[in-house]
């Protein structure tokens, strides 16, 4: 047991890299969440530098009073809510506005009040009365600004919050792009450019999650950091309280079990909590009670002269581990083998908004499906998406934006710069999420150039720094025995299409490619193999025998071919399989794609095509071959 404890603290302390918190925002007894959700003013800035609202400083005053402003839902993506076609594929600043009263009992000196955007896409500049209070580079994190003294100031005036967005993609981006100037006159108008990206998603923008207001005390919990672990039936919790606002304070922390009876306390800032009968988290299916979460309740008490303060936050901690060997995937010491799905936050009309009721039912598909596990493609998702993984006990490949980074230019000093602090603010957010047991750090980057090596091997040696419990990874596409970034991974995640983007239609070929490309990785590597990305395209309702490409039977055939060979190498060092894709998706609009990109096994609108239950029978039973199963699970699908 000292040895294990004596492990914890090392890898706890190689954790603490990151110097301030992200706390998603809880309501408390010494904490308030006002939701700013809802309609905002908003204007597109359409003048030809996309610069007349810093230029006029709009800003300054009611938004309404720069110019005509619509109705725009927050949160949503802007560009599939109204009919302008213009609007739907805008490149440049969009300003968004919107008053909100404050309650009187926020404005004291003793309560700090702070404004959170949940992500917006991708570079974002915040005023509150026209003062600016910060600002934040990247469409997939959030990020916060204290605006407390600001309301002070004239206690009697409305909180007008202005917020400035630009879903311009550069070279030193996540994701990358370019805009490219067409100056031809005989072709093109005066001014027209084209944002050019290689990933394969629409680049929706806008404000995409909740944009909130909360409050703490001045003397505040401002980070918690969990590691766990286990010894027989003893688990252990290492914790760390970071506390702001006080030179001095105390802290209890106590663990409370899901009926809410306490299991371990402590009136230290950190160390380590020692649970008698252990519940672990386990995964969906996996376990009859997967997703187990206890509750590290942190009581603050500070003092400030005459003044006295209290902080209580609590945070949802599953106790379980996480191990790669050569061969296998370990979730508390059993080998876990990923049968899952990639995702897109994408939907109609919201595009990359969050929607609880799309969320929900996402989530019910999954389980019907019979999926375990998901990988956040091509971008970290909602942190409500991975609470609800921590509940159901799905498991979560965190993925960076990192995708498209094709150019040899994007591989420089400033795009890794801003990549490392991409994953600073990954971890920070999601760190005690047990769903979350593996960070990819990109996907299917151009890994044979010769500046990949330096690149990736600072990337994964600076995750594994910041997070030394979790593997990394990123996503190849390369050949590898040219790529460059796989000697520095946990595990191979290799994404193929065979009999799709080459050797179309001859289905025959899937069994010979597929065995070899799983021996030529493990044979230069000796490191676990999933399969992150295989499919084909299929419109919902199209039929064809024999099968060819875009018919569902097409769709149904490929996956079939795949699976045969899953079914040999998941014996040896095959860890996972993961659909491309969970439903249809919006892409930009090309000559290979007819109104998005068509790999779902369900429709953009959730309906299943023949392959999702293709997949539910596979899934179902891989799992009931696992042995781990209730009696009552014996059967498919007993939802």
């Amino acid at each position: 047991m000292m040895l294990r404890v004596l492990w914890l603290f090392a890898a706890f302390d190689a954790a603490l890299l990151l110097d301030t918190g992200m706390l998603f925002p809880r309501e408390s007894s010494s904490r308030e969440v006002k939701a700013l959700n809802g309609l905002w003013a908003f204007r597109a800035d359409r003048s030809p530098n996309r610069n007349q609202g810093f230029e006029r400083a709009w800003y300054k005053s009611s938004l309404a009073e720069t110019g005509p402003v619509i109705d725009m839902p927050v949160p949503a993506s802007y560009n599939d809510i109204t009919q302008d076609a213009t609007l739907r594929d805008f490149i440049g600043w969009v300003w968004y506005e919107r008053e909100v009263t404050v309650p009187a009992r926020w404005i004291t000196d003793g309560l700090r009040v702070v404004l959170r955007v949940g992500s917006a896409h991708y570079y974002s500049v915040v005023w509150v009365n026209g003062v600016k209070v910060t600002e934040h580079e990247g469409g997939h994190l959030p990020f916060e600004a204290e605006i407390g003294t600001l309301l002070r100031e004239d206690p009697t005036m409305p909180c007008r919050i202005t917020i400035a967005v630009n879903n311009t993609l550069t070279l030193q981006t996540l994701p990358p792009g370019t805009i490219q100037y067409m100056n031809d006159r005989t072709r093109y108008p005066d001014g027209f450019f084209v944002q050019n990206i290689n990933f394969d998603f629409f680049n929706y923008a806008g404000i995409h999650r909740p944009v909130l207001l909360y409050t703490t005390p001045k003397a505040y919990v401002d980070d918690i950091t969990v590691v766990t672990d286990f010894l027989d039936n003893t688990g252990l919790v290492r914790y760390n309280v970071s506390v702001q606002g006080a030179s001095s304070a105390t802290v209890k922390v106590t663990l409370m079990d899901k009926g809410g009876h306490c299991v371990a306390s402590s009136t230290e800032p950190s160390g380590v909590l020692k649970v008698v009968d252990v519940s672990l988290w386990w995964p969906y299916l996996m376990h009859e009670s997967p997703g187990y979460l206890y509750s590290l309740e942190v009581r603050l008490m500070a003092a400030d002269g005459s003044s006295t303060y209290e902080d209580v936050y609590a945070l949802p901690v599953g106790i379980r581990t996480i191990n790669v060997t050569s061969t296998q995937f370990l979730i508390n010491n059993k080998p876990f083998y990923f049968h899952g799905v990639n995702k897109h936050e994408d939907a109609d009309i919201r595009g990359k908004g969050l929607d609880w009721p799309l969320v929900v039912k996402d989530f019910n598909l999954i389980k019907w499906l019979g999926a375990n596990s998901f990988r956040t493609s091509h971008y970290p998702y909602a942190e409500e998406i991975l609470q609800m993984c921590d509940r159901h006990g799905i498991v979560v490949i965190d993925e960076s934006p990192g995708v498209g980074i094709k150019d040899i230019r994007s591989f420089g000093n400033a795009s890794l710069t801003h990549h490392l602090a991409v994953m600073d603010e990954l971890v920070r957010r999601d760190k005690n999420h047990p769903s979350v047991v593996m960070w990819s750090v990109a996907n299917e980057p151009a890994a044979e150039m010769n500046p990949a090596e330096y690149y990736f091997k600072t990337l994964i040696t600076h995750t594994k720094a910041l997070d030394p419990t979790r593997p990394v990874t990123y996503v190849t596409y390369s050949n590898y025995a040219r790529d460059k970034g796989a000697p520095f991974v946990d595990v191979i995640c290799i994404n193929s299409y065979f009999s799709w983007y080459h050797d179309q239609g001859h289905l025959e070929v899937i069994p010979l490619q597929l065995n070899t490309q799983f021996e030529d990785w493990y044979g230069k590597y000796k490191k676990p193999i999933i399969q992150s990305e295989y499919g084909a395209d299929a419109v919902a309702g199209l039929h064809n025998d024999p099968p060819v490409m875009f018919t569902e039977e097409y769709q149904k055939e490929v996956l079939q071919n795949y699976h045969s060979v899953f079914d040999q190498k998941r014996k040896k060092y095959v860890i996972g399989e993961l659909i491309w894709n969970f439903a249809d998706f919006m892409t930009t609009q090309g000559i290979l794609r007819v109104v998005g990109n068509k790999k779902g096994i369900f429709t953009r609108q959730r309906q299943p095509k023949a392959a999702a239950f293709i997949l539910k029978e596979r899934y179902w039973r891989l799992a009931n071959e696992t042995g781990t199963l209730p009696l009552w699970t014996k059967y498919p699908c007993p939802l």
